[in-house]
């Protein structure tokens, strides 16, 4: 899988851009506040439909325009394809020229990995940046997932919504049955998908690790939600109703789930040294690769975004040496020099970009 060209318009600070890429390595250099970032917002916007950055599309248009659009010519191994999204008072999706009517048939075209310097914060933040990892990386793969994950997340908002009212408006209590039930159907759902995964990077993360560390560490990812039986989901909403209901909010389900790292025995975001949390995020999205791997038949588009400054010159070789055959897309602040790679190089200023000369 790789991506043969990305057409940018009004896409945060460039205006009119076209960027060719080749099948390997493609390195963007440029000073901070260029517009290299925006590259890999962009490849990522089209793989999923949603930026990594922001949660408000209206930042992906360039100031003082109204509309925005990213093009996307790709190809796998039994096909040829190009995305289109259209950024404006309402986002629109082509797909080969046709407009899809659910995210979810945007799932799983272009299949993409990232490194980004927030990734930090999947161990060190809290339980929704380990569930985000999550789920990007299952809807990807599962696009129905994100339907049900949709579906759980308006059923949760009802049911607080109402919680809020039986607090406010004495309404009747026994109806919270209906959210409860709709809220264990999905949960149940998502639990059974998010568990899938757990277990394929549990498979994959032992080894990956190991190798990484020179067998001085073993890693060990452990999951933890409310919803692993349907019985004790149903059992913990009842058991919290009172508590559910003065708070207005409900305090058990699988939107808090979380999954917990250990390093030799300890827990990472805990214990854990700032290298000992680079190279666990390193393993995790290494697994997370070679999950993709697994599942399609081919490698995703790797996305390195300012990720080679978090390693010395010799690690950089080593990592990149040991990716064969995928695409990959890395921006950096100094120009790179990679001895015996096949790669392109891209100098970044003020939103234009230019083919460096090897």
């Amino acid at each position: 899988m790789w991506i043969n060209e990305v057409n940018l318009t009004n896409f945060r600070n460039y205006s009119n851009q076209k960027i060719k890429l080749q099948k390997n390595i493609n390195v963007f250099f440029g000073e901070n506040a260029q517009g290299k970032t925006n590259i890999i917002e962009s490849i990522f916007l089209g793989s999923i439909g949603k930026s990594f950055r922001t949660k408000k599309e209206k930042e992906l248009i360039k100031f003082n325009e109204e509309n925005a659009v990213v093009d996307i010519s790709f190809k796998k191994i039994d096909r040829e394809g190009k995305i289109q999204i259209k950024l404006g008072e309402k986002k629109q999706v082509f797909l080969n020229g046709i407009k899809i009517k659910k995210l979810s048939e945007l799932l799983g075209n272009i299949n993409t990995v990232i490194f980004t310097p927030e990734d930090i914060n999947i161990l060190k933040g809290g339980p929704e940046n380990r569930r985000k990892f999550l789920d990007i990386m299952i809807s990807q793969l599962r696009p129905n997932y994100i339907h049900v994950l949709t579906l759980y997340s308006k059923t949760l908002e009802q049911r607080n919504n109402y919680l809020k009212q039986i607090k406010l408006e004495n309404k009747d209590e026994n109806l919270l049955d209906i959210w409860d039930e709709k809220l264990v159907e999905y949960g149940i759902k998502i639990f059974e998908y998010r568990m899938e995964f757990i277990k394929k990077i549990q498979k994959k993360i032992l080894n990956i690790h190991k190798e990484i560390t020179e067998n001085r560490e073993e890693i060990e990812i452990k999951y933890f939600s409310d919803a692993n039986t349907r019985q004790n989901f149903i059992n913990e909403l009842k058991s919290r109703r009172k508590l559910d209901i003065i708070k207005g909010f409900t305090t058990k389900g699988v939107h808090r789930d979380n999954f917990v790292i250990y390093i030799n025995g300890k827990e990472v975001n805990v214990f854990g040294s700032q290298g000992q949390h680079r190279t666990a995020i390193l393993s995790l999205r290494l697994s997370e690769l070679k999950i993709v791997y697994d599942e399609i038949g081919e490698y995703p588009i790797l996305l390195l975004d300012d990720f080679m400054s978090e390693l010395d010159s010799k690690r950089r070789i080593n990592f990149l040496e040991n990716i064969k055959d995928i695409q990959v897309i890395i921006t950096c602040t100094d120009k790179l020099t990679l001895e015996k790679l096949d790669y392109i190089s891209y100098n970044v200023c003020e939103g234009k970009i230019v083919q460096e000369k090897l």
